[in-house]
């Protein structure tokens, strides 16, 4: 299989080292870069440089756009319109932009049915190929957000190659993702950046040198500065649904100093006592392994069928641990094969592929 990467940083190189120890797998990259493309070569990220999308995009299976926000709308139209049975995929932390300027590039709907868009929970402080590995996706989160253009058979096929990666995909809509991602990604950047500035000024106000900082203000700012360049470009893509939690978030911390002005201490220890629930709450959506249940649903063999159902669970927060397609001989209609984590969930999902419209049945149970 041929698999193509176009712009080999951290997260393309790991895509690449990743897909490189997968049988027969062969990886072709394409950056602006030429020193990035050799790193890329050099540390085994990738067979083959090339010198175009075209290149790298003949005879390709699976294609990742790994390219900076700011570049991903232009770059996934250029891969798209290569043509092909290739299914392409990006890495951007924001995605209702660039789903939407697919739907109205003009491309032919074959076409635009060959876009899934991606985004994994995955990276590090370091940038660069260099700084790329293999076990980056191992047990991440991978979101992918098909539309009802999204062909089955390609979504399936990114489903499985992610899955190959260690990674575990799960299917939500663009925008959801936005406002997610704008909650626990971007206004934390957010705030680390407001946070170690109001500390140096005050520093400085003061003539102090820093003194030794707990843990607290490290973890809380672990992130301040990361790569000016990228985050600029997603924070203005994503800017309307940071905009929206920004709001909140300074609502919310008006409310906090008006208790303080008060000395509410007992309204503060609600406070810190809901904080406290809240983050528990938090780490129990966390979905662990054990038991899974195969769900086989028979559903017409239509455009936008595995996408109605991979978001219909994805945003229930149903965890489809493995899915396969079965298409019937007449091709008129067929069976979606789930693998569901935990019996609650399995039952959840009965239900709301019940309120679809489609058949489904627990085949068998399994442990992983």
């Amino acid at each position: 299989m041929r698999i193509a990467i176009l712009g080999v940083g951290l997260i393309g190189g790991s895509i690449g080292l990743a897909a490189r120890r997968l049988d027969g797998a062969r990886v072709r990259g394409f950056d602006l870069s030429s020193g990035a493309l050799e790193s890329a070569l050099r540390v085994g990220a990738i067979d083959e440089a090339c010198e175009s999308v075209e290149a790298a995009l003949e005879d390709t299976r699976v294609c990742f756009v790994c390219c900076p926000v700011g570049a991903l709308e232009e770059t996934v139209r250029a891969a798209l319109a290569a043509g092909g049975d290739c299914v392409v995929t990006d890495v951007g932390s924001t995605k209702h932009v660039v789903v939407e300027g697919v739907r109205t590039s003009g491309l032919s709907e074959e076409d635009a049915g060959r876009f899934v868009g991606g985004h994994p929970l995955a990276g590090a402080e370091a940038s660069g190929v260099e700084h790329a590995r293999e076990g980056l996706f191992d047990g991440a989160t991978w979101y992918l957000t098909p539309t009802e253009r999204t062909s089955g058979m390609l979504y399936e096929r990114l489903y499985r190659m992610l899955s190959d990666f260690g990674a575990r995909p799960v299917a939500i809509d663009a925008a959801t993702h936005d406002r997610l991602l704008a909650t626990v990604s971007h206004l934390p950047h957010v705030l680390a950046n407001v946070l170690v500035g109001q500390a140096a000024r005050a520093l400085l106000e003061e003539g102090q040198r820093l003194p030794a900082t707990g843990p607290s203000f490290r973890d809380a700012t672990r992130v301040a500065g990361t790569n000016p360049p990228v985050w600029r470009d997603i924070f203005i893509s994503n800017r309307e649904a940071i905009e929206g939690e920004l709001e909140t978030y300074i609502s919310e911390l008006r409310d906090v100093l008006e208790t303080l002005r008060e000395s509410d201490a007992s309204g503060l220890e609600r406070w810190i006592e809901s904080a406290r629930a809240d983050r528990q709450r938090l780490l129990e959506l966390e979905l662990a392994g054990g038991r899974v249940s195969e769900l086989r649903v028979s559903v017409p063999n239509r455009p936008g069928i595995v996408a109605q159902v991979a978001l219909a669970l994805g945003e229930a927060g149903v965890n489809i641990v493995d899915m396969a397609l079965y298409p019937a001989p007449d091709m008129l209609s067929g069976a979606i094969a789930l693998w569901i984590a935990g019996a609650e969930s399995a039952e959840r999902a009965l239900e709301l592929i019940a309120d679809l419209g489609y058949p489904a049945t627990v085949v068998d149970n399994a442990s992983i």
